[in-house]
C-alpha cells in the first residue's frame, strides 16, 4: 500500500467506527483509516503519545486524591462519588480548553482542582497527556499531515469539542478537510476556517407519534414494533434502532425482554456488568468486604466462585457442614463452627477445616484488603470487573461502584438491532427507528452544573460549552433528518409510581399521538409469551392453561374437588405417611389439616429459615429458648443431687449457667435479634426457667426429674440418663399409629409408684381448663399414654401443662379416658385419610399455617370459608374434634 493512498475519516462512537470500517471492507477501500478526531490528533503527534482515557485517569485520581490537599474540597475528597465527580471535571475544563494551572488564583476551589490535576498528570505515564498538549504535539508536526493522515473527512459529526477546533482549521492547510454535514446542521464556527462543508438534503421518513402506560409498556411496544419490522421482511436487523436520551432508565426492561423474545438486541451503551455471571460473582464478594461475613453471603460466593483457589480444596456438598438456620454473622460464630468440626462432618470424611478457616480469615479482613481478596477469590472476567470498580471508587463503597459499571454484551452490533442513546444514534443513522422516552424534563434533560465547579465559579457554557439539553436536541433533529425509512415518537403517560408524566417540547409539530393501551391485542407479539396472553382462545387450549383454568373453577366451588385434596383411596404414598412414627404435631395437623398433613409429610414441602436476624424472636423462637434451657439447667441440678433437694438459689445459679451456655450455642447457630432485645429476651427466659423449676405444687417425694426425654424411637439430645429404653416402640392401641417424641419434664416418685409428665408453655394461660382444645392439645394425653407403656400399668400418671409466665398448672382428669377419646377420633381419621380425604380443615390458612402460601389469596376469608362445611361433611366423625373442649 502507498503513503499516498492514505487517507482518513473521522466519526464519533463505537457504533459508526465498526459500521464504517465494515462498509469500508466491503467496498475495498485500502488504506482509509476510521477514527475519532482525538485518534487522528494522537497519530500526527506521533511517538508513543496516548490519550487519557477514562480507566486511567480514575485509577491516577484514586492513587493521589487522598495525599493531595483538596482545600474546601477536603472534608468529601473520601466519599464514594468523588473520584467520577473529578474525573468529570477534569474531562470538561481540557474539553473546553481551559488552563486551570493559570486560572488557579482565581477562587480556591480551582486551586485545588489545579493541584489535582498536576498530581493525576504527574501519576500518568510519560506519554499519557492532556488534550491541549496532544494538540501542541499534533501542530508541531502538522507538516506531516499529509503522510501521516491523508485527505480528512469528517462525517455523523454535528460538533467538535472547543479545544480541537485550533488543530482542524491548522490542517485545512496542509490536507484538504471535508465535513460531511449531510442533512445535519453544520456547527457556525466552521464558517472562515477552510473546512469543506458538504450539505445534503433532509430525509422525509414517516413519522408517527404514540403514547404508552408506563416505561416498561413503550419498552415492550418497541419490542413488538421491532419483531414486525424483521417478520414482515421490510427491514434487516441492522437497519432497526431504539434509542432515548438517557438509556439506564430502560435497561433493565430491555435485558428482561431481549430474553423472552429471543432477540438479538444489542447494547450499543454496554450492559450493567452486575447483570453477569462474572458481575454477579464480583458483586457477591463485595457483599461481604463491605458487610461482613455471613453464612447466606458466604453461600452466594461459594455458588458463584466454587472453582477458586480458596474453594478449590473443599469436596464437593461442603456447605453441608454450615448449620442450616444459623446466620454466622459473627467471628465468634465462625471459631465456633470451625473450633468443633470433625472429619465425620465433612463429605468425603477428611478434615478440611483449615482449608475453611483460611477462606473464613480472608474473607473477614474487610473492604481495605479489596485487592487481596479479589486476587485470592475471583478469576477471568470477574477479576478484570472487581479490579476495574476498585478504580473507579473507594474500596469502602465498591459495592455500589460495581452497580454502575458497564461491559459490551458480545453481540455484533452491525448484524443486530440496536437499543442505544440518542447520540449513537445521531452519529450512524439507520432506516428504522423508534425514540423512547419523550417526556418533559426527561427528553431534553436539564442543564446542571458541574459538581465540583459551581457555575459561579467558571460559568456553566463556558466550562461545559456543548451542554447535555442543547446535544438532545440536536440529536433529535439529526435523527429525523438522517433516517429515511420510519420514525416511531413514543413517551410514557405515567411513571412506576402512577404519577402523570407531561410531554417532551420535542414532540410538537409531529401530529396526534395514538394511545396505546396497556391491555391491547397487539398487531405483531414480540415473543411466545406475549402471543398467548393476547390470544386468550389460543392459550385456553394449552395444556397448562387448561389445568390453572380448571383448577381456579374448582377453588370457586363449594364441594369438595380434586384440587381441594381429594385424592385416589389407598394410594401408596398415603400409606407410607400413614406408617411412619408420628409425633403429637404431626397428628395434631392430621386432625385439624389434613391437607397440610399431605404436603408436609408426603411431598416434603418446608418453609425456608431466614438467616437473617430478626429484631425479635417469634413465640416458637421463645419457647424453643425457654425449653433448652430447662434442660440444661435441669441436668445440671440432677447432677448435683436433684431438684428436688435445691433450694431457690441453686435453681437460679443452675438456670443462669444453662442461660449463658444456650446463648453462646444459639447465637453461633440461629439467628437472634439485636444486642439489647436478646439481652432481653435471655433475661425472659431466664425467669420463665427459674419459675418452671421452682414450682413445686406437685413435687413429688425423693422424684428423680429429667428433662426432654425421648422415647418411642427418638434420639436422646443429650448423653443425660433416661428412665427407659428410647428405642422401644410405643404404639397407640385401635389406631396403628407409633408416635415418638420428647417429654418436656417428667418427675418419677422415688418409690417408682407415680410420676407427673409436664409440658411447658411459654404463652399465656387459656381462660378455661381445657380437655383437648379442638385437637390442638394432644400432648398431655399422648406423653402419660406413653410413660405408662415404657413404665408399666402399676404406676399412677398425672399429666399437667405448666405456664410458668402465670404460674398456672393444667392438670389433666382421667387420661385414660381422653387416651380413648383420642383414639376414637384417630382410628377415624386414619380411615378417612387414607380413603382420599386430605382436606381443608379449621387450622387450613390461619395464623400458624406456615403452608399458607400454597392456598389461594386470603384463603381464611374466602376459599376455607367456602370449602369448610362441605371439608366438615367429608371428614365425618374426624372433624367432631374440633368442637372438643
Amino acid at each position: 500500500m502507498s503513503v499516498a493512498s492514505r487517507s482518513t475519516l473521522v466519526v464519533h462512537g463505537r457504533l459508526a467506527m465498526r459500521e464504517r470500517r465494515l462498509a469500508a471492507a466491503r467496498a475495498g477501500r485500502h488504506g482509509l483509516q476510521v477514527m475519532s478526531f482525538e485518534q487522528a490528533a494522537v497519530r500526527l503527534a506521533g511517538g508513543f503519545v496516548r490519550p487519557i482515557d477514562d480507566e486511567s485517569l480514575r485509577a491516577a485520581i484514586q492513587a493521589v486524591l487522598t495525599t493531595t490537599p483538596m482545600g474546601e474540597l477536603e472534608g468529601i475528597k473520601s466519599l464514594p462519588g468523588m473520584i467520577d465527580a473529578a474525573a468529570d471535571t477534569l474531562h470538561k475544563a481540557w474539553r473546553a480548553g481551559i488552563n486551570l494551572a493559570a486560572r488557579a488564583d482565581e477562587h480556591p476551589r480551582l486551586e485545588a482542582i489545579a493541584r489535582l490535576e498536576a498530581a493525576v498528570l504527574a501519576q500518568l505515564p510519560a506519554g499519557v497527556i492532556r488534550p491541549i498538549d496532544i494538540v501542541a504535539a499534533a501542530t508541531s508536526r502538522i507538516a506531516h499531515a499529509p503522510a501521516v493522515l491523508g485527505p480528512m473527512e469528517i462525517a455523523g459529526l454535528t460538533e467538535l469539542s472547543p479545544i480541537w477546533r485550533p488543530l482542524l482549521e491548522a490542517l485545512t492547510a496542509h490536507i484538504p478537510v471535508q465535513w460531511t454535514a449531510g442533512p445535519r446542521p453544520a456547527p457556525a464556527w466552521l464558517e472562515g476556517t477552510g473546512v469543506a462543508v458538504l450539505r445534503a438534503p433532509s430525509e422525509t421518513p414517516e413519522v408517527s407519534a404514540v403514547s404508552a402506560a408506563t416505561a416498561y409498556h413503550e419498552a415492550i411496544e418497541a419490542m413488538r414494533w421491532a419483531r414486525s419490522l424483521l417478520a414482515s421482511g421490510r427491514a434487516a436487523p441492522s437497519d432497526i434502532a431504539i434509542a432515548t436520551a438517557s438509556p439506564a432508565d430502560y435497561d433493565d426492561h430491555f435485558l428482561a425482554l431481549r430474553a423472552d423474545a429471543n432477540i438479538d438486541l444489542h447494547f450499543v451503551h454496554g450492559v450493567r456488568a452486575v447483570t453477569t455471571r462474572e458481575g454477579q460473582a464480583a458483586a457477591a464478594l463485595a457483599d461481604i468486604a463491605v458487610r461482613g461475613l455471613s453464612q447466606s453471603r458466604l453461600r452466594r460466593l461459594a455458588a458463584l466462585c466454587r472453582d477458586s483457589a480458596p474453594f478449590e480444596s473443599l469436596p464437593e456438598g461442603w456447605l453441608r457442614v454450615l448449620p442450616a438456620d444459623a446466620p454466622m454473622s459473627t467471628p465468634n460464630a465462625w471459631n465456633r463452627l470451625l473450633g468443633r468440626l470433625k472429619s465425620e462432618d465433612w463429605p468425603d470424611g477428611a478434615d478440611h477445616t483449615p482449608a475453611l478457616r483460611a477462606a473464613i480469615d480472608l474473607l473477614d479482613k474487610g473492604p481495605d484488603t479489596a485487592p487481596e481478596i479479589g486476587e485470592a477469590f475471583l478469576t477471568g472476567r470477574a477479576l478484570a470487573i472487581w479490579r476495574k470498580a476498585l478504580l473507579a471508587g473507594p474500596a469502602a463503597s465498591i459495592d455500589a461502584t460495581l452497580e454502575t459499571l458497564k461491559q459490551d454484551d458480545g453481540l455484533e452490533a452491525c448484524v443486530s438491532v440496536a437499543w442505544m442513546p440518542a447520540s449513537a444514534l445521531a452519529a450512524s443513522p439507520r432506516r428504522f427507528v423508534r425514540l423512547i422516552g419523550l417526556n418533559s424534563s426527561r427528553w431534553p434533560r436539564g442543564i446542571a452544573e458541574d459538581r465540583l465547579i459551581p457555575d459561579h465559579i467558571i460559568p456553566t457554557a463556558e466550562l461545559d460549552p456543548l451542554p447535555v439539553s442543547l446535544a438532545d436536541r440536536r440529536d433529535f433533529e439529526t435523527i429525523l433528518a438522517t433516517t429515511d425509512g420510519e420514525v416511531v415518537l413514543s413517551r410514557a403517560r405515567r411513571d412506576s409510581d402512577g404519577r402523570l408524566l407531561g410531554r417532551s417540547p420535542l414532540l410538537a409539530g409531529h401530529g396526534e399521538e395514538v394511545y396505546l393501551r396497556r391491555n391491547a391485542v397487539p398487531a405483531h407479539a414480540f415473543s411466545e409469551t406475549d402471543r398467548l396472553m393476547a390470544r386468550p382462545q389460543e392459550f385456553s387450549a394449552d395444556p397448562q392453561a387448561v389445568s390453572a383454568q380448571g383448577c381456579w373453577r374448582d377453588w370457586r366451588r363449594t364441594e369438595i374437588t380434586a384440587h381441594d385434596g381429594l385424592i385416589r383411596p389407598d394410594h401408596p404414598l398415603i400409606l407410607a405417611i400413614l406408617a411412619r412414627t408420628q409425633s403429637a404435631s404431626s397428628l395434631r395437623r392430621l386432625l385439624r389439616n389434613p391437607l397440610s398433613f399431605t404436603w408436609v409429610y408426603a411431598f416434603g414441602w418446608r418453609v425456608p429459615e431466614s438467616s437473617a436476624e430478626p429484631l425479635v424472636l417469634d413465640a416458637l423462637g421463645v419457647g424453643d429458648l425457654v425449653h433448652v434451657v430447662l434442660d440444661r439447667a435441669l441436668h445440671d441440678l440432677e447432677s448435683a443431687g436433684g431438684l428436688a433437694s435445691a433450694d431457690a438459689e441453686k435453681v437460679t445459679a443452675a438456670v443462669d449457667r444453662a442461660a449463658g451456655v444456650v446463648a453462646a450455642d444459639w447465637e453461633s447457630e440461629r439467628a437472634v435479634p439485636p444486642a439489647v432485645i436478646w439481652g432481653r429476651t435471655l433475661d425472659d427466659a431466664r425467669l420463665l426457667a427459674g419459675r418452671a423449676l421452682a414450682y413445686g405444687d406437685a413435687h413429688l417425694p425423693g422424684a428423680r426429674s429429667y428433662g426432654e426425654v425421648p422415647f418411642g424411637g427418638a434420639e436422646p439430645k443429650s448423653d443425660a440418663a433416661t428412665p427407659w429404653d428410647p428405642g422401644v416402640p410405643v404404639t397407640i392401641p385401635d389406631t396403628g399409629f407409633n408416635i415418638a417424641g420428647y417429654i418436656d419434664r417428667l418427675d418419677i416418685a422415688g418409690d417408682g409408684k407415680r410420676a407427673l409428665v409436664r409440658d411447658y408453655k411459654t404463652g399465656r394461660a387459656p381462660r378455661a381448663a381445657i380437655r383437648l382444645n379442638g385437637g390442638r392439645e394432644l400432648q398431655r394425653c399422648l406423653y402419660a399414654f406413653a410413660v405408662k407403656a415404657l413404665l408399666g400399668d402399676d404406676i399412677a400418671i398425672s399429666a399437667s401443662l405448666l405456664f410458668p409466665r402465670e404460674q398456672v398448672d393444667l392438670q389433666l382428669d382421667d387420661p385414660e379416658a381422653v387416651l380413648a377419646e383420642i383414639t376414637g377420633y384417630l382410628s377415624a381419621a386414619r380411615i378417612s385419610f387414607a380413603g382420599g380425604a386430605a382436606l381443608p380443615g379449621p387450622d387450613t390458612g390461619g395464623d400458624y399455617d406456615d403452608l399458607a402460601f400454597a392456598l389461594p389469596a386470603n384463603a381464611s376469608a374466602t376459599y376455607c370459608k367456602r370449602k369448610l362445611p362441605a371439608a366438615t361433611e367429608r371428614l365425618g366423625q374426624v372433624a367432631q374434634i374440633w368442637e372438643a373442649e
